[in-house]
């Protein structure tokens, strides 16, 4: 592999002065602009993730050669200025506010009594001059620049972003979402920052769009969670873009004392995805139930990698990752209990099972488990197979056609996951991919 300052050099649009004309065209605080330079620095000393690096041994990544990235960041040779644009309509009566972002806000709404009461929904960018201490304080500090090649770049580079702030004890009675879409620009670096005070409730909709006439993409992503003591916050994050899309995302939680996360994971979208998601639970007494729905086609390939990290003791987590694939897909889960010195009494369990509806899709599934304590539970499960001929049989017997039998046999394998989500409109949303994908005709649904 290339030294990390060859591959700097090859990434025409990406060195120092490229860096410094990005840092101008941007009015931001000193503070961020240190922060940025920090993660550029990294970026330069990082080289990109190869077949010889254990976490990106079954992702190959060779065909995104460094010197495209140059043009993926700068499209133009400069960073693109945000422009307005509409995506969909907000529905008030669903959601207590609504943020898109298209190369820029293009919507903004918030329910004013929630703003009244210290709720902060806004692009970072905005949150960055308008609350410069509740940002910085946070920012970076659950998903740093030295996590990886695509986090470093984050750092230096996002130029969209969401920021969430649910302050002390308020409890938010309707969902509040986010839409990031791609639908001219090539390219997404985005960062969500998330944070819920002690005693708070929140559930959050993150949502990704992109369909395929924007052809080759890139998407970066970081999320950051900070759940603090005895909050809840149930987060979704619904994945579609694009099967031409390039999606690299780093996403970690910090889960303190008597806190719950609920984290849900639907993804449908992308050409080659790879995510790194983590779950640290540093308070004692906190829960993680981390679900997962993922239905993959045509030459669709993605790689989760997931940790479930027990650092304090008295935590529990539960993952169940569930996913259908189709023509020449290709999944890859690599989990991973972790309970530490001290964590006793950790009660944590990982499943991960795959429905193979072709004869040339393929799942990968390798849990783990590293134990550092002695008073504990930790279990996993692994399981890859057919759909049954004898279920199929039975179906078509009662008159249904092959294609409706199979999304039956589908919609029920997935809907212990899909049954998790509180929102009828994510769980519509999903049903209706899944349905396009099997290919069942619109007058036999």
């Amino acid at each position: 592999m290339a030294e990390a300052s060859e591959i700097r050099e090859a990434a025409r649009g990406i060195g120092p002065e490229a860096f410094q004309a990005f840092l101008a065209a941007r009015e931001e605080p000193d503070w961020l602009r240190q922060a940025r330079r920090e993660a550029w620095e990294i970026l330069r000393e990082t080289p990109k993730p190869g077949p010889t690096d254990e976490a990106w041994r079954r992702t190959d990544i060779q065909a995104l050669a460094v010197e495209e990235l140059a043009t993926l960041l700068f499209p133009d040779g400069s960073s693109p200025a945000p422009e307005m644009r509409q995506i969909v309509e907000p529905s008030e009566d669903l959601s207590g506010g609504l943020l898109l972002l298209d190369s820029g806000v293009a919507l903004h709404w918030l329910d004013e009594r929630l703003r009244r009461r210290g709720l902060i929904f806004t692009d970072l960018a905005t949150a960055a001059r308008e609350h410069p201490d509740l940002v910085a304080s946070h920012l970076g500090q659950v998903v740093r620049p030295g996590d990886g090649f695509f986090a470093a770049m984050n750092g230096a580079f996002w130029r969209n972003g969401i920021f969430l702030y649910v302050p002390r004890d308020l409890e938010v009675p309707l969902p509040l979402r986010a839409v990031i879409g791609l639908r001219e620009l090539p390219t997404d670096i985005s960062r969500i920052l998330i944070v819920v005070e002690p005693g708070a409730q929140v559930t959050f909709i993150d949502e990704r769009l992109a369909d395929d006439a924007v052809g080759a993409a890139f998407h970066n992503g970081v999320v950051e969670i900070h759940l603090k003591e005895n909050a809840r916050l149930t987060y979704i994050a619904l994945q579609n873009w694009g099967r031409y899309m390039w999606n690299f995302t780093h996403e970690r939680a910090f889960v303190d004392r008597d806190s719950t996360l609920d984290w849900v994971v639907v993804g449908m979208g992308g050409g080659v995805t790879k995510t790194f998601l983590e779950v640290a639970l540093i308070g004692r007494g906190s829960t993680a139930y981390m679900s997962g729905v993922f239905f993959l086609d045509g030459q669709q390939h993605a790689d989760y990698d997931t940790e479930q990290d027990h650092i304090a003791p008295y935590t529990k987590s539960d993952l169940l990752y569930k996913v259908a694939l189709k023509d020449r897909a290709r999944s890859v889960w690599q989990g991973m209990i972790r309970a530490h010195p001290g964590a006793q009494k950790t009660d944590a369990y990982q499943a991960n099972r795959n429905l193979i509806l072709s004869p040339h899709a393929r799942a990968d599934s390798i849990p783990g488990l590293e134990i550092m304590a002695n008073d504990l539970r930790c279990t996993h499960g692994a399981t890859v197979g057919q759909i049954n001929e004898e279920e199929l049989f039975y179906l078509m017997s009662r008159g249904l056609s092959r294609a409706v039998a199979t999304r039956l046999i589908v919609e029920g394998f997935f809907a212990p996951v899909l049954d998790r989500v509180p929102v009828a409109d994510v769980r519509r949303q999903a049903d209706h991919i899944i349905h396009r994908k099997l290919g069942v005709p619109p007058e036999e649904e």
